[in-house]
């Protein structure tokens, strides 16, 4: 597992460091990033192993050209990157005996991998909009929707291929977390399935309330009704407005 973490590490850090300087989309905090489809698959492969490696990857990236205090929130949230995927996957099939792989075989995995894909994108998110935004690096709104778009797409669409060109030769290899990780650290939890559902209430309710304060749309009324939001400026209200949202998440991500 220590070997699969510096491999996930080193192949996520090759990927992304040339894209550092060539295609970036906010200067000394993100880029196009075509590498992060590798925590993904790399997760339904290599398990834990794929989320240390997700986090070192990018903290490994960092330090060419967008390290500062934002990146603590880039490692947390690119550790959940690699981390929701493979405990999502478990807990959607946990009363399956398929469920305790990721078969090819498996009806509809490809449906089930771009929804795993999603809440992670969705997660990773979360915690990197709140943090820079907290920290006052950038506004939670734009770096929300960047960071979600530019995780989903790129996992959505280069995912399945990548993952199916790969699975049956890692799994010949004995290199599936499933081969080199004990019994009894593979059990699904009894809450996984509340857990998940926490997961995506935490995600998709949090960034939706950090746009409404970062965007200044809780002064529509309809929108400031319906989100029953009270009324606070700009990025001032995120610190305390999205916290319970960011702790909700990862209490989820701790009972998955």
């Amino acid at each position: 597992m220590v070997t699969l973490v510096a491999f996930s590490a080193g192949l996520y850090a090759a990927v992304l460091i040339p894209f550092k300087v060539g295609i970036p989309l906010i200067p000394g905090l993100t880029e196009v990033r075509p590498a992060n489809v590798i925590p993904v698959v790399c997760s339904l492969l290599f398990g834990p192993a794929a989320a240390w490696g997700s986090a070192f990857g990018n903290l490994i990236g960092d330090l060419f050209g967008t390290l500062g205090p934002g990146s603590v929130f880039g490692f947390v949230g690119n550790f959940l990157y690699g981390y929701i995927p493979y405990r999502a996957w478990r807990s959607f099939a946990r009363s399956s005996a398929q469920g305790r792989e990721p078969e090819l075989a498996l009806r509809g995995w490809v449906v089930r991998m771009v929804l795993v894909s999603l809440l992670a994108s969705l997660s990773c998110a979360l915690i990197v909009a709140y943090g820079v935004s907290v920290l006052k690096l950038f506004p939670f709104g734009p770096m929300a929707v960047i960071v979600s778009a530019n995780n989903f797409v790129v996992s959505a669409v280069l995912g399945p291929p990548l993952f199916a060109a790969l699975y049956r030769r890692v799994r010949r290899w004995g290199l599936l977390y499933q081969q080199v990780m004990q019994p009894e650290e593979l059990a699904v939890s009894r809450l996984s399935l509340l857990a998940q559902a926490l997961l995506w209430l935490a995600a998709v309710g949090g960034l939706a309330g950090g746009c409404i304060i970062s965007f200044g749309l809780h002064g529509v009324p309809i929108i400031g009704q319906v989100a029953q939001i009270a009324p606070m400026a700009g990025e001032g209200g995120i610190a305390v407005g999205l916290l319970p949202a960011v702790l909700l998440a990862l209490l989820a991500c701790a009972l998955l």
